[in-house]
């Protein structure tokens, strides 16, 4: 891959935001390239041999949520992650009356012989994983019934878990729903592309979609940005900037459902339910790393964390799911700025006036807490989690060893650190116009 360096690099405290990068050549051979010049020393363009993105694969490890979609579509996104990624599905698909999860398993199943991979596949209410987070001090997943609860944010937490005990140093997520299996494969290229060049062990990628197609008038029209993004995207900007003083636009992947973390900074984030899990990425480093509030864990703020957005060549086409989906995303997304500590008097009456403009809130109504907060996995027992389903036939891909692993519970919710805490918040909040 041929790939620039980033433009502009926005700094929050040893939070370091990387602008937009774009890619110039998805393969650029092998290590060794004929008619390869020597690198200038000050090239702004990068060149990732594929020998060195293999290497990032061979340590990475794909999770793909599922819930009742076409069998035929989840076989290509299969088809399109590199063969040396280990794969993880975790379907919440119905079980009665039809046991849609079992056609699942046993259709990919079938298709992973001819793909000759060893892909992990997991029901999310499985009664293992179940007990699992109980014995292991994981609550947070279980509904009052004890069982686990529905959601795509509950379901990537669970891949989390299992993903950690597969031994993998990264960790990135692809939507079932995604029709392109190229995209699928260059999503996972740009991945590896943003870890190979971090210097931290704390770093994060996400994909900024080159296009999302739409028929307009019979023809098709490729659109740059989502109706839900353009508006997280903003307010995540003015949070930034009535820190900084400075207005900015570095955030460009708000609701980016495509992103990939490093194991050691995906078991320190916090979750959030829902739609809001991806921009709760943002607002959660922004709490407990930015600075601002206490930091839990001081070799993040020594090494920083660093957040590549690598814009794709292959443009983005995903099942279409209602209008009320587009809402309750965006919804989602403003309620999880607005819950913030960190968000000001002013920025929090800019999001209710957003909402309002949009209709998604009548007028004069107050944002209703519709999420759930879960703390970092680091909280739970991971030797006692993996000790629960160590039988289970899936367990022998998850081969970590955890027998050196000392339990040391970490500080919790940030909303829980800064209680009876007075925050200095800026008095106002800079404007941002919407391009």
């Amino acid at each position: 891959m041929r790939i620039e360096i980033p433009r502009e690099v926005e700094r929050f405290g040893p939070i370091m935001f990387h602008d937009v990068q774009k890619v110039y050549e998805l393969d650029a051979g092998l290590k060794h390239a004929r008619n390869e010049s020597k690198p200038k020393e000050k090239s702004v363009i990068r060149r990732l041999s594929y020998e060195s993105l293999q290497e990032i694969q061979e340590q990475m490890c794909i999770i793909v949520p599922i819930r009742n979609e076409k069998i035929k579509l989840i076989e290509g996104v299969l088809c399109g992650i590199p063969h040396h990624c280990q794969v993880i599905i975790v379907s919440n698909s119905d079980r009665a009356p039809i046991d849609r999860y079992h056609i699942e398993k046993d259709a990919l199943e079938h298709v992973c012989k001819f793909m000759k991979k060893n892909v992990i596949i997991v029901h999310q209410k499985d009664p293992k994983l179940r007990e699992a987070c109980e014995k292991s001090g994981y609550k947070f997943l279980l509904n009052e019934e004890g069982e686990i609860k529905n959601g795509k944010a509950e379901g990537m937490i669970l891949s989390t878990f299992l993903a950690f005990l597969s031994g993998k140093k990264y960790i990135g997520f692809i939507d079932s729903d995604n029709y392109f299996p190229g995209a699928v494969h260059e999503y996972v290229q740009e991945y590896c592309a943003g870890f190979h060049t971090s210097k931290s062990d704390y770093s994060m990628v996400r994909i900024a979609w080159h296009s999302k197609p739409k028929i307009v008038e019979s023809n098709l029209f490729f659109a740059k940005r989502g109706r839900v993004s353009e508006h997280t995207n903003k307010i995540l900007n003015a949070l930034i900037s009535s820190f900084t003083g400075y207005g900015t636009e570095i955030i460009k992947t708000g609701n980016a459902g495509e992103h990939a973390m490093t194991m050691d900074l995906a078991i320190n984030l916090d979750y959030s339910s829902g739609y809001s899990i991806e921009p709760y990425h943002y607002i959660n480093m922004l709490e407990r790393f930015g600075g601002i509030l206490d930091n839990p864990i001081p070799a993040v703020l020594k090494q920083g964390i660093e957040i590549f957005q690598i814009e794709s060549r292959n443009p983005h086409l995903h099942e279409v799911k209602g209008e009320e989906h587009v809402e309750s995303m965006s919804m989602e997304a403003m309620e999880v700025i607005y819950r913030s500590p960190l968000c000001s008097p002013s920025l929090k009456q800019e999001i209710l006036e957003d909402i309002y403009h949009r209709g998604l809130l009548a007028e004069g109504k107050k944002i209703q807490e519709t999420l759930t907060y879960y703390p970092a996995i680091v909280n739970a027992n991971l030797k006692v989690f993996q000790d629960v389903i160590k039988n289970e036939p899936y367990a022998e891909l998850l081969q970590v060893d955890l027998s050196n692993y000392k339990h040391s519970k970490a500080s919790g919710l940030q909303r829980d650190l800064v209680k009876g805490k007075k925050i200095n918040l800026p008095e106002s909040t800079p404007k941002l116009e919407a391009k």
